[in-house]
C-alpha cells in the first residue's frame, strides 16, 4: 500500500500525487480530557497511528493521499474538564464535509475518515450522506474500533470505554512518552465500570462528570504496550481492506441508487 502525506508536498508535486491518488484517508479525533494518565490528543493519535500501520500485503497496491487530520471534534461532553476543546457538530460536519469537497475537487472522489472519536460518528455520517447524495464525493466513516470488537474481547475481556484499558494500550504503544502511567491507578479508581448513566432506561448522564470523576472508564490498568501494538496492527490491516474494497468500486456506483 503506497502512501503520501498531502501536506508534505508543494504544489507542483501534489498534482502527480493527488493523480496517482485512488482513496484519501482523512484522520479525525479529539482534543478532551482522557483522564489523568492519558493525553488530551488520544483520540486524533489514535487515528493517526492506524494510518501509520495499515497496509495490504495480500491484496493490490492501491495509492492514498493522507490528508492533515482534524484534531478537534464534537466533545462538549467533556468540558468540565481541563483542556478539552469542542466544536459544534453541525461546524464539525461541515468542515469535514469542505476537506472532502476540496480533495474531490482535485480528483480524488472516494475518502474514508479515519476517525478516534465516537462522539464524531453522527456528525460525520451527515456530513458523508450529504456529499454523496450531492455526489461530490463517496465518504466512508471508519472508527478504528470498529472490527476490534472480538479481539478486544479476547485481549482483554472487555468492551471499548474511555481511556481505558484498549485507549492506553493504543497510547503506550503509539505515543509512550506522553502517557503518566503513575496515574492509571487513580483513572480507574475514580472513574466507572462503564461509560453513562441511566434511571430506568433512561440516559440521564450528558455529560462525562455526570458518571466519572478521573475522566476515565473502564480498567486502564490492565492496558499493555504490547496489546496496544496488537490492536493498532489489527486495525491497520482492516483498514487497508476497507481502502482496497473503496478503490476497485465504480465512482457511478457509489452514488444513491435512483439517484436524479
Amino acid at each position: 500500500m503506497r502512501r503520501t502525506h498531502l501536506h508534505e508536498h508543494t504544489t507542483t508535486t501534489a498534482a502527480d500525487a493527488l493523480a496517482d491518488a485512488e482513496v484519501a484517508l482523512l484522520p479525525t479525533g479529539s482534543v478532551e480530557q482522557h483522564g489523568p494518565a492519558l493525553p488530551l490528543g488520544t483520540d486524533f493519535l489514535a487515528a493517526e497511528a492506524t494510518v501509520e500501520r495499515f497496509a495490504n500485503e495480500n491484496g493490490e497496491d492501491h495509492d492514498t493521499v493522507v490528508l492533515p487530520t482534524v484534531p478537534v471534534g464534537v466533545s462538549a461532553h467533556h468540558r468540565q474538564f481541563d483542556g478539552s476543546l469542542w466544536t459544534d457538530p453541525d461546524t464539525f460536519a461541515d468542515y469535514v464535509a469542505d476537506i472532502a469537497a476540496s480533495v474531490a475537487s482535485h480528483g480524488v472522489r472516494k475518502v474514508v475518515v479515519v476517525n478516534g472519536h465516537g462522539g464524531n460518528s453522527d456528525a460525520l455520517r451527515r456530513a458523508a450522506r450529504k456529499l454523496r447524495d450531492e455526489q461530490i464525493a463517496f465518504v466512508a466513516p471508519w472508527n478504528w474500533w470498529d472490527n476490534l470488537g472480538t479481539l478486544i474481547e479476547e485481549l482483554l475481556d472487555t468492551s471499548l470505554g474511555h481511556a481505558d484499558a484498549v485507549e492506553t494500550s493504543a497510547m503506550l504503544a503509539a505515543a509512550p512518552a506522553l502517557v503518566r502511567e503513575a496515574a492509571l491507578e487513580e483513572a480507574e479508581q475514580n472513574g466507572p465500570d462503564s461509560w453513562g448513566k441511566s434511571v430506568q432506561g433512561a440516559s440521564v448522564g450528558f455529560d462525562a462528570i455526570d458518571f466519572t470523576d478521573s475522566g476515565a472508564v473502564g480498567e486502564p490498568t490492565n492496558g499493555t504496550a504490547e496489546i496496544g501494538n496488537e490492536l493498532l496492527d489489527r486495525a491497520g490491516e482492516d483498514l487497508a481492506a476497507l481502502v482496497e474494497w473503496l478503490a476497485e468500486q465504480e465512482q457511478a456506483d457509489l452514488w444513491p441508487r435512483g439517484h436524479k
